[in-house]
């Protein structure tokens, strides 16, 4: 080999060598665990920039299980759980599956709720700030019901969907500009709270408990603006988490329990939001 021909060969390894890459197109370098600061920046960073853009300056917000769907799905799920019991009659968990889809075609009516809930608050205005914008975790269930509802009235809304080990697609009434994907749930809460008037929770599983604590605690500790936080369903709730007992118990104070309305419709929970969102402050503290 020439001269000319092994530093040809020289430079093609310095080129193509990962070293090389400009930092910020470097997609190995980013996913490397020392990196995780500037990845969760990231994530914090660009939803900002698409809500400044867009305008986006009150949100409200739904929570809500992925499992209860709208009524006609609902019905499908369980003709298919009784049709699969009917072949295998004496096998217990099948039996089990049709109780579970039936309590789930009994709550399927949250998901049109949820549905109209979306519609009323998307046309709602605040201060001559615009529209609140429903922002839910883009999701399917609640999620779906809550976009699709702003979807209804041709109003914007956000979703932020989570990577999760299990595959999770975002559902179809996501204002395409406003759907994320994240990485974090951390940063996905701070998201979801930052510009919050309003948190309106549906029944739900862990992941809906996981959320609703956590504006609780932060609204407990003053960490974060005062808004209504309200829980459809008070059946449901009541027999969930018994929040009296909390108080009852001295582990949480009396006054705490004022932190939680109830509604069972969504002409309710859009009354309560018009009462007390006008005195919420201007997002997360610090």
């Amino acid at each position: 080999m020439t001269d000319d021909a092994a530093a040809a060969a020289d430079l093609a390894k310095i080129l193509q060598s990962p070293s090389y890459r400009v930092a910020y197109k470097d997609v190995d370098l980013l996913a490397q665990p020392e990196l995780r600061p500037a990845r969760v920046e990231l994530e914090l960073i660009k939803p900002e920039l698409y809500f400044q853009q867009n305008n986006i300056q009150s949100t409200v917000v739904v929570f809500g299980s992925t499992r209860i769907v709208e009524p006609s799905a609902a019905q499908a799920q369980l003709e298919q759980a009784e049709r699969e019991a009917a072949a295998v009659p004496d096998d217990s968990l099948r039996q089990r599956e049709v109780a579970r889809a039936k309590r789930i075609l009994e709550r399927s009516r949250y998901y049109e709720i949820a549905r109209e809930f979306a519609r009323l608050v998307s046309t709602l205005g605040e201060n001559g700030l615009g529209r609140y914008v429903i922002i839910t975790g883009g999701g399917p269930g609640i999620m779906e019901a809550a976009n699709r509802g702003a979807h209804d009235v041709a109003a914007k809304s956000i979703g932020l969907n989570i990577t999760l080990p299990h595959e999770q697609q975002p559902n179809a009434y996501i204002t395409p500009e406003l759907c994320f994907q994240f990485h974090y749930f951390a940063v996905r809460k701070f998201h979801f709270l930052l510009r919050a008037k309003a948190l309106v929770v549906f029944p739900g599983g862990f992941g809906t408990l996981d959320e609703l604590f956590d504006a609780l605690a932060l609204r407990q500790t003053n960490r974060m603006q005062a808004i209504p936080i309200v829980l459809v369903g008070r059946e449901y709730w009541e027999r969930v988490i018994d929040f009296q007992f909390l108080a009852d118990e001295g582990m949480v104070a009396d006054g705490d329990l004022e932190l939680l309305d109830f509604a069972e419709t969504a002409a309710e929970a859009c009354a309560i939001i018009q009462r007390g969102a006008k005195g919420a402050g201007s997002g997360i503290r610090g």
